[in-house]
């Protein structure tokens, strides 16, 4: 199917190009509290450990929370391969509050935390692991940056991926949890079960198929652990590429995008040693699943 291209508007770019100086001439005074490279050297440590660590960017502003991110990504790369796309957190307004946020927050997904449905994963898979049930969008074409609403990103995305994130909130008892040490830490980025390829076709009936279809993880005994409208995630989950892109992310052909949990994460002890995710009204009504097993 070929991909609607969207103009940038003429005052867009000027106004990237307005940014793009700025940025080129603006002092690097707000990244005073981004972590040392001591500090990160501890916590990625720590995190191919699994043991409980401490936040990074406590007192920081979101600026240094991104700036200890990607510090914090280039060293996890050596341990969980390149970054091969993006991924949303607190895209609820519930999470939001939870955490005192006022915004979703963003991280990034690599290569070798990829594993096919089916997949046993030994517990624990971190110091603090979750699981929730998502969605992974795969960019088709770069044209997806200049998208202004969730139907002109679908013209955009090549695959729709069933996705079960297991995250890592890698956190010691009594450390900060915001939005800034989230954020700096990548969103807890650990690993995550891909499903079948779902390739986009008909745009228009898609879109709404997202929007409304029911999501629901069950555990092992095949009881219903969570369920939530597609619409949980920001009113639609093609709004997260919207965000991501509003937040300064650029998006080329090939990068994989999760949107984000439908409804609240889950400790893996509550799902009895596995977890299915079901997205009802999405075609052929696919599924996910993961076996959680033992490490000794």
């Amino acid at each position: 199917m070929q991909k609607r291209r969207l103009r940038q508007p003429a005052g867009r770019l000027a106004l990237i190009a307005t940014v793009a100086a700025i940025a080129a001439v603006t002092p690097l005074r707000a990244r005073a509290d981004c972590a040392s490279a001591e500090e990160v050297a501890r916590f990625v440590s720590d995190y191919m450990a699994f043991t409980p660590t401490v936040a990074l960017g406590a007192e920081g502003s979101m600026v240094d929370a991104l700036c200890t991110q990607a510090r914090l990504s280039e060293a996890l790369s050596a341990h969980m391969g390149p970054v091969i796309g993006y991924k949303a957190g607190l895209t609820s307004p519930p999470a939001q509050a939870r955490f005192g946020a006022e915004a979703p927050v963003r991280g990034v997904l690599y290569r070798d935390m990829m594993v096919p449905s089916g997949a046993t994963v030994p517990v624990p898979w971190g110091a603090v692991p979750m699981v929730e049930a998502d969605l992974i969008l795969e960019i088709g074409d770069a044209a997806v940056n200049w998208a202004t609403t969730p139907e002109e990103v679908m013209e955009n995305i090549s695959r729709i991926r069933p996705f079960i994130e297991l995250p890592d909130l890698a956190l010691a008892p009594g450390e900060p949890m915001t939005a800034e040490t989230i954020t700096a830490m990548g969103v807890g980025a650990r690993l995550g079960v891909l499903g079948a390829e779902i390739e986009v076709a008909e745009v228009p009936q898609l879109t709404a198929a997202l929007a409304q279809m029911q999501v629901t993880l069950r555990d092992a005994q095949g009881r219903v652990v969570v369920s939530a409208p597609g619409s949980a995630v920001l009113g639609h989950p093609a709004e997260t590429i919207l965000w991501l892109h509003a937040a300064g992310v650029t998006f080329k052909a090939g990068d994989l995008v999760s949107v984000g949990s439908f409804g609240a994460l889950v400790p893996p002890a509550d799902l009895h040693g596995a977890a299915t995710v079901t997205y009802e009204g999405l075609p052929g009504d696919p599924q996910v699943a993961v076996t959680f097993g033992s490490t000794s």
